[in-house]
């Protein structure tokens, strides 16, 4: 990680775009949406994940209007243009350092696990949820608050 370069976008990573990484870009817009360009992205597109959605909106958060969409997508509609890719799965990691081998970008990886397979009742699957927003939460409050 470089602190010397300000950030002004950055992008998060995941694997389908459906949880971490949407939770991800809607905190961070909570937070510093005013200050800097935040998007987030997938290897493939899922559905943005009911849970996520639910955990978000303990905090105030509103992600209903997040549309899922692909690293190549993204790639092609606007470039990767960021100053920061922050990557939540192995996969994504990859995908983000083989897309951007020739740019000026860093690219970090936080391993964050999927709460989607956690199994048991609803409140055992909204606490899985609750740990990886509270976790990301407080990474992207350190991490881009310098």
């Amino acid at each position: 990680m470089t602190g010397a370069r300000k950030v002004q976008a950055v992008l998060f990573a995941c694997a389908m775009n459906a949880v971490r990484s949407p939770m991800a870009e809607a905190l961070a817009r909570h937070y510093f949406g005013q200050t800097l360009y935040i998007q987030s992205a997938g290897i493939r597109k899922g559905s943005v994940d009911g849970f996520a959605l639910s955990v978000l909106d303990e905090l105030g958060i509103d992600a209903k209007s997040h549309k899922p969409h692909t690293l190549e997508e993204l790639a092609e509609w606007e470039g990767l243009n960021f100053d920061l890719i922050i990557t939540l799965s192995p996969e994504a990691h990859h995908a983000a350092l083989e897309l951007t081998r020739t740019a000026f970008v860093d690219v970090e990886y936080w391993p964050t696990p999927d709460p989607s397979v956690i199994e048991g009742t609803r409140e055992t699957k909204l606490d899985a949820y609750r740990s990886v927003r509270d976790k990301l939460s407080a990474r992207i409050l350190e991490r881009l608050s310098a």
